[in-house]
């Protein structure tokens, strides 16, 4: 049998501390034991410094744990705080204002968890962890709830008087989330403050008031609660005295002090058999000669004024047919008439509903505990789950790594020796000019990047009107034939051009193509492209070492129609040409979608695989394969590693496998499967259809991050997933998944940009640079905050770098039309 100690403060009556421990057991069956002390508060604390009174409670509190033999354990511990505060979490509770006679200073406005903790330190003999702090009608309804799972309202008629319920959390505008429900607690103690009772409120019901020690507050409090019910009959017996309607008009010293006649009476003299015996016998005692008659009209006094706050406490709205309302107090507990005249009104006011009343025998203490055990589980669930995270969260120190160890495999890729073991490969691209202006004609782009491509018209205008016109078609790529031959690949693309042709009314055209071919290549020219590898899950056989530019020419042959394949172009630099017409600064180009890879302006004496020291000329650095070497072993995690197991390419394009679109999405898949595994997510119960590898969709985390979408549409993409029994909880925590896995995606990317642009900052020997970068791809343009995480992680490792992102609007197929067209008049100068 598991067992876990739960001690719990209850500050229940204002004179009063209340220390129970619990042991809450686990054995397959439900069983809480209790063992509990009472200890006194003296006036002068509770009307004294707040530093006294929480002194006061750690000092009750170790005396308590000594007699047990325990206070050399650290124990969880559930604190309930009767009195209005303001909670910000559950741990957390700021006090609004006393009531109940208590004035300690120094205390209103302030954390009482706080104040508590410190006075528990200051004394430094044992250690205690606040879990949790209650009010203490929240805690009388878990108390009861534990007997009733229809118990969701509580009630407290005691010295003071509150309430609180389970309320829909689509009504709760101070809390985020508008799934389930959230208990509320009411402090209706403080209804009529504005005025509303003014017109049932009575001269008695003012003078109680003015005398109190918060006038103008609690006002419903003290037309109802047990601190004030005997003080209430008092005043109404002075006045009837003095009126010469009661003790042959005489009155006592007694009978004329503040606080002589105690709400004990009232309960006493409402006694069925023994009534007007105790009221004779109360009378006595206040010194007062009383008659039968006067008698019978003390009692008759104690029954209104009780049986108004009887009717008061019924007003307890509820939708449900069926509820229950735990209760607790010593009004309704000691009151011989009052738990039936209650009950008898709740009836008439809500007739057609079936409400039930179930008195708390252990007081809220086990609800407290009830409470603190939940509040205890989900600590040490949150904590788990922060541990997990952790490993997927990014320090400073850790980029700065990344981007150093990024800066030498740049320089491995660029260097011939040590190329063939380079993991970024850093290959030429033969790019060695951007658009001067003079370019001008039709030319066709291929834009292959992944299981979409696009066949475009490109109509580029010189001279005054220098302008660039585009007319595109997007096309698929079946499954079976990305993994099928290289000739089937081939002539599915030829297809699609000649269908675009078609569309166009263009049939028979011969123009000049640029090929955005964004796989890793070797190129020795432009027109010659030789596949290293296959990504982004894509296996045609027949392809890797050939040339696809060939590849492309056979499958146009074969076709029957004449095309000119002028230049072969990854889509980076595409992107970094297409913002580079616009913006003569821009020398990085950066794709983050599918994939992800960069691109830059190298000096041509770094190039040590193409001969020639002078200008400069692009390259494609492939940096999707970076951690290919192990470089990023320390950073990876167990669902980096389940995403790469699984994927095509085992141990390939780990970097990229850690950014880009195709894989962020799985990676969140596994952190949920590992969540829900270990029962911290979904109530530990998994959907069949998240076991499915695929099926979480990076595009669901751009929708779940976004600012603009409620929690009620995250669960929903929840239950798109089979998971429709999520919570709000559930929904957070996704939330919360997401953005670690895509902000370590953003930084990731950052570092590796910073490492671009310093090098470019170096290779000049400047103290600044201004750069322009052009960044094309759907994770980059559709994510609510990768753009902005990337730029502040671009800014904090590069600071001497002044680096302006430009989104490509127009994607990589327009730059592959300005490469060919730059290709075509340098080819047309030189004939």
């Amino acid at each position: 049998m598991k067992k876990i100690a739960l001690p719990k403060i209850l500050l229940a009556l204002p004179e009063y501390i209340f220390l129970p421990i619990l042991m809450v057991s686990s054995n397959g069956k439900q069983k809480v034991e209790m063992e509990n002390q009472i200890y006194a508060i003296p006036e002068n604390i509770m009307r004294g410094s707040g530093t006294e009174l929480f002194d006061h409670i750690a000092e009750c509190l170790a005396n308590f744990l000594e007699k047990l033999g325990i206070k050399d354990k650290k124990l969880p511990l559930g604190f309930t705080f009767s009195f209005p505060c303001q909670q910000t979490k559950l741990d957390e509770s700021f006090l609004v204002s006393w009531t109940k006679g208590f004035k300690a200073s120094g205390v209103e406005g302030r954390d009482v968890v706080g104040l508590l903790r410190k006075a528990i330190k200051k004394r430094g003999d044992f250690d205690i962890d606040i879990v949790a702090v209650i009010n203490d009608t929240v805690g009388t309804m878990m108390t009861c709830g534990y007997d009733d799972h229809h118990c969701e309202i509580g009630l407290i008629v005691g010295t003071g008087t509150n309430a609180c319920y389970m309320e829909e959390m689509r009504h709760l505008e101070l809390v985020d989330g508008d799934e389930g429900r959230m208990c509320v607690n009411m402090e209706w103690g403080a209804f009529g403050d504005d005025g509303a009772l003014d017109d049932i409120r009575t001269e008695f019901d003012r003078e109680i008031d003015a005398g109190s020690l918060n006038p103008g507050k609690q006002l419903f409090e003290k037309m109802i609660s047990g601190m004030y019910m005997g003080e209430l009959v008092r005043l109404i017996l002075v006045k009837m005295a003095k009126d010469g309607l009661l003790f042959q008009g005489h009155t006592t010293p007694d009978l004329l002090t503040t606080g002589h006649f105690q709400t004990s009476f009232v309960s006493a003299i409402e006694n069925k058999n023994e009534g007007l015996l105790r009221a004779e016998q109360v009378l006595r005692g206040l010194g007062l000669d009383s008659s039968p008659e006067d008698c019978v009209a003390v009692q008759r006094v104690c029954q209104i004024v009780s049986t108004r706050a009887a009717h008061l406490s019924a007003h307890l709205s509820t939708e449900r047919l069926r509820t229950t309302v735990g209760v607790d107090g010593s009004v309704y507990k000691n009151h011989p008439q009052f738990a039936r005249r209650l009950n008898k009104m709740v009836r008439l006011l809500v007739p057609d509903c079936d409400v039930r009343f179930l008195r708390s025998e252990d007081g809220s203490g086990k609800g407290a505990a009830m409470v603190t055990a939940v509040a205890y589980r989900l600590a040490k669930q949150h904590a788990e789950r922060q541990r997990i995270l952790d490993s997927l969260r990014l320090d400073r120190d850790q980029l700065l790594e990344v981007k150093r160890r990024m800066e030498e495999e740049m320089k491995r890729g660029l260097a011939e020796k040590a190329h063939t073991t380079a993991a970024v490969k850093m290959l030429p691209t033969f790019v060695r000019a951007t658009p001067d202006g003079t370019e001008r004609g039709d030319f066709l782009a291929l834009d292959l990047g992944g299981t979409n491509f696009r066949v475009l018209l490109v109509r580029v205008r010189s001279g005054k009107r220098r302008s660039v016109e585009m007319h595109n078609k997007i096309y698929t790529i079946p499954q079976d034939i990305t993994q099928g031959t290289g000739e089937e690949l081939f002539d599915h693309i030829v297809h699609c051009i000649a269908d675009f042709l078609e569309y166009m009314g263009m049939k028979g055209a011969s123009l000049p193509l640029g090929f955005t071919f964004s796989f890793p290549c070797h190129q020795t020219r432009l027109d010659q492209g030789i596949l290293i590898k296959w990504t982004k899950g894509f296996k045609a056989s027949g392809c890797e070492g050939e040339d696809v530019a060939t590849l492309l020419k056979d499958a146009i042959h074969r076709s029957e129609f004449e095309l000119d394949v002028v230049a072969v172009v990854n889509d980076t630099v595409g992107t970094m040409m297409t913002c580079g017409y616009e913006d003569p600064q821009c020398e990085v180009g950066l794709i983050v979608g599918t994939g992800t890879n960069a691109c830059y302006m190298e000096e041509m004496s770094n190039v040590e695989l193409v001969d020639g020291d002078e200008g400069r000329m692009c390259v494609n650095m492939e940096w999707g394969a970076f951690g290919d070497r192990g470089e990023l072993d320390d950073v990876c995690t167990e669902f980096d590693r389940a995403v790469d197991d699984q994927s095509t390419y085992p141990g390939k394009q780990r970097y990229e496998k850690m950014i880009s679109g195709m894989y962020l999405g799985e990676i969140v898949r596994n952190v949920l499967l590992d969540f829900t595994a270990k029962g911290l997510l979904f109530r530990g119960k998994l959907s069949e259809r998240l076991k499915t590898r695929g099926i979480f969709e990076t595009k669901f985390l751009s929708q779940i991050e976004s600012d603009r979408l409620a929690l009620r549409q995250v669960r929903s993409i929840l239950q798109h997933l089979g998971l429709t029994s999520s919570t709000c909880d559930d929904s957070i925590l996704v939330k919360e998944v997401c953005s670690v896995v895509s902000k370590r995606a953003a930084q990731l990317c950052g570092a590796g940009l910073a490492a671009v642009v310093d090098k470019i900052r170096l290779n000049r020997d400047l103290e600044k640079l201004s750069i322009t970068v052009g960044v094309d791809g759907t994770l980059y343009k559709l994510h609510p905050h990768f753009a902005s995480i990337m730029r502040e992680t671009l800014r904090d490792l590069a600071p001497d770098c002044e680096v302006t992102l430009v989104q490509s609007e127009d994607g990589s197929g327009k730059g592959a039309a300005l490469i060919t067209a730059v290709a075509c008049r340098l080819r047309d100068a030189r004939k």
